[in-house]
């Protein structure tokens, strides 16, 4: 009894310290962006002052608020083509025999293992030749391509779960490959299409090498390079106020976006995982 006890406090006090790692920079951005002036330099862990100073100097940003609408629109383009994509890719990988699938797939799933560093050359080279750079385009098509395979991945493993008799029936009523995809398929992969959707989301949001490379106008660039423009000058000159107020704006979305929908996340990355 007592070892068990001592088992279950052991358990919930690691829950506890990894709670706190995981939870503490965030709370302590949070805190960070509603202080001004010396109070930024002065290490509280409790709420002392609740100041709107540095939300309003990033929202009256011209360049700050035109790269959080370019992240918006860059990542909502990349989610919608990489579903639309993969889910099709997805039927003829799950669902259709043919020769070389499972080396097809395995091959798909490879190309996200390459680091972004090395296809940036070649990335940025078509890039130029095809005359889209500094373009919403360019970040679009290289998101997309490690976009792609883990929705692809996600998606053929849900398909491949889904009850054959279904498919059949759709095919004795005279249904076409397209009708069994959006009118049979869709409605009960919405797990698998719920997570794939927010982590593509999620990478799109975050990515800043091929946003820095990629663009190179203020109008045209993303809410990680405009973040990362603000400690572009000395130390003592650094906005830090502004610094965790723009983080707070990207960052608090996307953990209550995750939250919302964990469960569904959860159920579309085990699909496929358990057979029976």
């Amino acid at each position: 009894m007592f070892v068990s006890l001592l088992k279950r406090i052991a358990f919930y006090a690691l829950i506890i310290v990894i709670f706190v790692l995981s939870v503490f920079p965030l709370y302590y951005a949070i805190l960070t962006s509603f202080k001004s002036g010396t109070d930024l330099f002065r290490p509280d862990y409790w709420p002392t002052a609740f100041n709107l100073a540095n939300y309003v100097a990033i929202f009256s940003s011209r360049t700050f608020v035109r790269s959080l609408i370019n992240s918006v629109l860059i990542a909502s383009t990349v989610v919608g083509l990489s579903l639309l994509l993969a889910l099709t890719a997805a039927y003829a990988l799950g669902r259709v025999s043919f020769r070389g699938r499972s080396l097809l797939l395995m091959t798909i799933l490879s190309v996200s293992m390459f680091p972004e560093i090395a296809v940036l050359a070649g990335l940025f080279e078509f890039i130029r030749w095809a005359g889209i750079y500094n373009t919403p385009f360019a970040l679009i098509f290289s998101y997309l391509i490690f976009t792609l395979p883990f929705t692809v991945w996600v998606l053929t493993a849900f398909m491949r779960d889904l009850p054959i008799e279904i498919e059949e029936a759709a095919i004795v009523d005279g249904a076409s490959p397209w009708v069994i995809i959006t009118r049979v398929f869709l409605p009960l992969m919405w797990p698998a299409l719920v997570t794939t959707a927010i982590l593509a989301f999620i990478g799109a949001w975050n990515e800043f090498l091929f946003a820095l490379t990629f663009t190179s106008s203020d109008d045209q660039r993303t809410v990680p390079v405009a973040i990362a423009s603000f400690t572009g000058r000395g130390e003592r000159e650094i906005p830090w106020g502004n610094l965790m107020a723009a983080s707070v704006v990207v960052t608090v979305p996307i953990v209550v976006l995750v939250l919302i929908f964990q469960r569904r996340i959860i159920s579309g990355l085990t699909a496929g995982s358990v057979k029976g």
